[in-house]
């Protein structure tokens, strides 16, 4: 493949609060082989309103039936914190990102310097915000977890108009990338529906990449198969951690071991031209089939489909040009088994 898969270790709010927990989460990202490790930035007063319920799964994991305000108030970080984690994201030599939720949190990133925009899934619609993040004009990734097509094709129909076809530059895969994503922790397998991976492709002629919430690495293995220019997992530094987003992440081993397995596939997948290997080259002269003797011949005979056979080694003459073989004479004489040559 001439480009590689994107892979991004999301921290999300698994620091719990804690910049110090959050410099640990980049060393895992980093020595874990990731292209980037991703936050997200917010002001919980400017996301939720404070009636908000939790999900489902929110209350579940944190065995906590407050508000969701009440929650994510615990798990903001300052704007300070995003400046020091992006400086020492420079040091690891690891892409830094974080999901803004508002647009003051958007132009606080932009002005650090950060590189890609990721929108995630909930914002899909929340048209103002998608128009203020295109008008800063830096590559866009974009998750499309509880959508419908329609809704999709409008996200993006937004940035393009934003960007006015002067599209933005600086990322290999691209100005705008899909990410197919189920926005449930975990998502069950029976719904992640990976063949959406084509339907976006097809239908935007865009990257697709997959934001993988399910339990485990091998889904995001599967979808890399799949074609899949970039990949998003979730990561903690222990399950055990209180928190919404701990129970469906991997541990610090289990993301270098998918990203490893990640870029054996990407090895793997090639480049699409079907040729022999370089090892296959080697193989070819022992278990193809020559044209050799299958009776004595003797010089002078015109040589008939029936004096003839098909053995191993592939050194001789192909089977494939029998025709230039039968009708012609024998130039000298050939012994059962003997490869004939032209």
């Amino acid at each position: 493949m001439s480009k590689k898969i994107f892979v991004i270790a999301e921290a999300g709010v698994n620091h719990n609060g804690s910049l110090e927990t959050a410099v640990k989460m980049v060393d895992v990202a980093a020595s874990a082989g990731s292209d980037a490790v991703k936050f997200q930035t917010f002001t919980a007063e400017r996301v939720v309103a404070s009636g908000a319920a939790k999900a489902k799964y929110q209350i579940r994991n944190t065995k906590d039936s407050g508000s969701q305000l009440e929650m994510l108030k615990k798990l903001e970080l300052p704007a300070s914190a995003f400046n020091e984690l992006s400086s020492y994201c420079k040091k690891k030599n690891i892409l830094f990102m974080s999901t803004p939720f508002d647009p003051q949190s958007a132009d606080m990133l932009d002005g650090i310097g950060m590189k890609i925009f990721k929108i995630p899934s909930g914002e899909l619609t929340n048209k103002p915000l998608i128009e203020h993040i295109a008008n800063i004009r830096k590559p866009i990734i974009l998750s499309t977890g509880m959508s419908y097509l329609e809704e999709v094709l409008a996200a993006v129909r937004w940035i393009k108009k934003a960007w006015k076809r002067d599209f933005p530059r600086g990322f290999y895969l691209g100005p705008l990338v899909l990410m197919h994503c189920i926005s449930s922790y975990p998502a069950k397998t029976i719904e992640l529906n990976l063949a959406v991976l084509s339907t976006l492709r097809k239908r935007t002629g865009l990257p697709v990449g997959f934001s993988d919430h399910s339990m485990g690495g091998i889904m995001s293995i599967a979808a890399a198969g799949m074609g899949a220019s970039a990949i998003e997992k979730h990561f903690t530094l222990s399950r055990s951690l209180p928190g919404p987003d701990h129970k469906a992440s991997l541990e610090p081993g289990e993301l270098k071991q998918m990203i490893s397995d990640l870029r054996a596939v990407e090895c793997a997948l090639g480049d699409g031209v079907r040729r022999p290997s370089t090892d296959e080259k080697e193989t070819m002269l022992i278990a193809r089939r020559s044209i050799v003797a299958a009776v004595p011949i003797r010089k002078g005979e015109v040589i008939s489909r029936s004096k003839l056979d098909f053995k191993r080694p592939g050194t001789g003459i192909s089977p494939a040009d029998l025709d230039k073989v039968i009708g012609k004479r024998a130039k000298n004489d050939f012994s059962p088994d003997e490869l004939i040559k032209l």
